[in-house]
């Protein structure tokens, strides 16, 4: 219980401090077309509550396929270069690429290649995800304990043995890192990538409602996209830490 009051005055004092912060900003005379209140974000939530929820199901939807779509792709990629030492030698200089060009530079095309609908938004948070979770798995496969392969090789274990009793084990905190990682992007990737173009999703709501200055509703959109994104990211990480269960987390719960 005390751990759990310690959480809750935390939260609290997250989400008032900054609230009360926002009011002084709004007191000492910013315009409302600026900077809405507090009050007048949540009256504007309450009145397009609908609206919101309905875009906000495509951003949802854009962010959750296309993070799976690269978590897919990535943990693939990197159960192929941890396999065949050929596959590194062109596999890795593709990612180092991938990383140096970015990757919303490419949106517009994707956008005039699959039009407005989800099809491009998918595919630039896979894209965005996709990074972070080879990286990490790539790095957790080619980074196992030497001892275990060599109890693998004693036991005549063939190389498909080792990595799927030995490397891919050892290598699971690993990706979990990177796919917590990527759940973090994944939001914004698919927000950004309706800027691009869309006709639909919190992202594209915002740039209506900045264009008409309705910026209340665009704050709202805002609180709901941050709460999806929690939201998100903690419904993974709990998914992660029951299926890695079996490493002991050291951190102290107190101070």
């Amino acid at each position: 219980m005390t751990g759990l009051a310690h959480f809750g005055r935390a939260l609290v004092a997250l989400v008032l401090g900054p609230l009360v912060v926002w009011q002084a900003i709004v007191w000492s005379g910013v315009e409302f077309y600026m900077l809405p209140p507090p009050a007048g974000v949540a009256v504007a939530l309450v009145e397009n509550f609908g609206l919101i929820l309905e875009h906000a199901g495509t951003t949802f939807l854009e962010a959750v396929i296309g993070l799976a779509l690269g978590t897919a792709l990535g943990a693939e990629s990197a159960l192929i270069m941890s396999y065949w030492r050929s596959a590194r030698r062109w596999l890795l200089p593709l990612l180092l690429i991938g990383l140096a060009v970015p990757v919303f530079a490419i949106a517009p095309l994707l956008v005039l290649w699959f039009g407005f609908g989800m099809a491009p938004k998918i595919i630039v948070v896979a894209l965005i995800t996709y990074f972070p979770v080879t990286a990490a798995f790539f790095d957790g496969l080619r980074r196992t304990d030497p001892g275990w392969l060599d109890l693998t090789r004693v036991m005549n274990g063939s190389r498909w043995t080792a990595l799927r009793y030995v490397r891919v084990p050892a290598a699971t905190p690993a990706l979990a890192s990177g796919l917590r990682i990527a759940t973090a992007l994944a939001p914004n990737a698919a927000i950004i990538s309706e800027w691009v173009g869309a006709s639909s999703g919190l992202g594209y709501l915002m740039m209506h409602d900045n264009a008409r200055t309705e910026t209340a509703r665009m704050f709202a959109a805002l609180v709901v996209l941050a709460i999806f994104a929690v939201a998100l990211y903690f419904a993974v990480d709990f998914a992660l830490r029951r299926l890695i269960a079996w490493q002991a987390e050291t951190l102290p719960s107190e101070q």
